[in-house]
């Protein structure tokens, strides 16, 4: 099992699950972040830290988001690794619980 960074992360980009993350599993795009699912080991640490409420267990992901767990797995091999903190985006707070942002993720 894994964890998958969904929908709400997206032109938000808080790193606080990076922070906490013990085997460096995130990834960084422009916009968004995404969990490598091959390198998570289900420690849940990063579930709560993450102020978007955009992370869940790959059996949690909410009804219609399902699409992100292939999408995290396959950006995961394109993106960089990231391991520390960083500033959240600059409008973080206005999309932060703005649904369907899928159509503004960044390649």
């Amino acid at each position: 099992m894994t964890f998958v960074v969904t929908d709400n992360c997206i032109l938000c980009k808080y790193t606080d699950c990076v922070e906490v993350c013990p085997v460096d599993c995130f990834y960084e795009g422009p916009n968004f972040l995404v969990i490598d699912p091959d390198e998570c080991i289900d420690c849940a640490l990063c579930e709560p830290e993450c102020p978007a409420n955009a992370i869940f267990s790959e059996d949690e992901v909410p009804k219609g988001q399902e699409m992100f767990t292939q999408l995290n797995e396959e950006l995961a091999q394109k993106w960089p690794n990231i391991t520390e903190m960083k500033e959240q985006l600059p409008e973080a707070e206005k999309w932060d619980g703005v649904e369907g942002k899928i159509q503004y993720l960044e390649l």
